[in-house]
């Protein structure tokens, strides 16, 4: 008999078909699952490629009886707390890899918006407003030879990074852990603590990881470190921004400016910050390509056939979060 799995969301058919060939699968075609929901929907199954982003608390963690393995379908797992399903023994992977230079892209794209005022003047120019020249209304700054600084420099901040060679800006970084002499020369970044990276750059880039330690990594005393002409972009994850110290600095004129792709309480944008003509703000679409899509998903579905015991990698998932408790399954 095949095991029982969940997939939250539609994925492509390949994918679904790949699934098929391993187990009994339920997709939820309707809306994202409320905690509680998912967790009646789980009931008498062993995996779950969540692909939805829904939320796993330690309490729901405690309830997914019969659970083994939870495949996330994203790189992020700040929706889930792997330590009490760690506790609860189920496996926990993610997919990290396949949207890297898509995100790094889409930063870039949002920098040089937000620096020459493209939302602002978009948004004037719908409203019917540009009836003659606009002058220097939309007089914005330039990206080229300015200085990029980049908190975590994993894969993607490293795709950021080696973008800036074209426009000739000097990289200053701060990360957990200082990179090699190597990729520091690929980069052409330069590693500082993270109160020199605020003090020196005309650009700060958030590319690093949730984690309940670096929890509003950027609040009040983060941001009156910077420069007033400098500008904020966010591609990461909106826990790590103190959103209500950041409207306010962006309101008494201490930022320039901000982007923003992620959110504290997604979907649910801090009210103060939607009012700002200085912000530029995506819902979450950074790695919102086809092709990303699909490599993150079928990560995923290979994490999860693995994990489960089956395929050519069987209890070899890649991006494992929690090694032991897969040890024990395998044991």
């Amino acid at each position: 008999m095949k095991q029982k799995i969940l997939v939250t969301r539609q994925l492509s058919p390949d994918l679904i078909d790949k699934l098929n060939r391993y187990f009994d699968v339920e997709v939820n075609a309707g809306k994202k699952y409320s905690t509680t929901e998912l967790i009646q929907a789980v009931q008498g199954k062993q995996g779950i490629l969540l692909a939805g982003g829904e939320k796993i608390d330690a309490l729901a963690a405690e309830q997914l009886h019969g659970i083994k393995a939870i495949c996330i379908s994203a790189a992020g797992y700040n929706n889930v707390d792997v330590d009490a399903l760690t506790q609860s023994g189920i496996i926990v992977t993610n997919a990290p890899g396949p949207a890297d230079e898509t995100v790094a892209d889409f930063a870039w794209g949002a920098m040089i918006m937000l620096a020459r005022k493209a939302p602002e003047a978009e948004r004037w120019l719908r409203q019917g407003n540009w009836t003659s020249s606009a002058g220097s209304r939309f007089f914005g700054t330039d990206v080229y030879g300015k200085t990029l600084g980049i908190i975590g420099m994993g894969r993607i901040g490293q795709a950021i990074a080696r973008r800036a060679v074209g426009f000739n800006m000097p990289v200053f970084y701060y990360n957990r852990n200082r990179l090699t002499e190597d990729i520091e020369s690929v980069c052409r970044a330069t590693y500082l603590s993270k109160p020199e990276l605020l003090v020196a750059s005309d650009f700060v880039l958030l590319a690093l990881p949730y984690a309940k330690a670096n929890h509003h990594l950027i609040g009040k005393d983060e941001l009156s470190q910077m420069k007033p002409s400098a500008m904020l972009i966010n591609i990461a994850r909106g826990g790590l921004i103190d959103e209500a110290a950041l409207a306010d600095a962006l309101i008494q004129h201490k930022l320039a400016g901000a982007a923003l792709d992620v959110f504290e309480e997604e979907p649910v944008v801090y009210p103060a910050l939607l009012d700002l003509p200085n912000v530029l703000l995506t819902p979450h679409i950074a790695g919102a390509t086809e092709k990303a899509q699909h490599g993150i998903a079928a990560v995923a579905v290979e994490n999860l056939v693995a994990a489960l015991g089956y395929g050519p990698d069987a209890y070899r998932p890649v991006a494992i979060l929690n090694p032991a408790v897969l040890a024990g399954h395998h044991s």
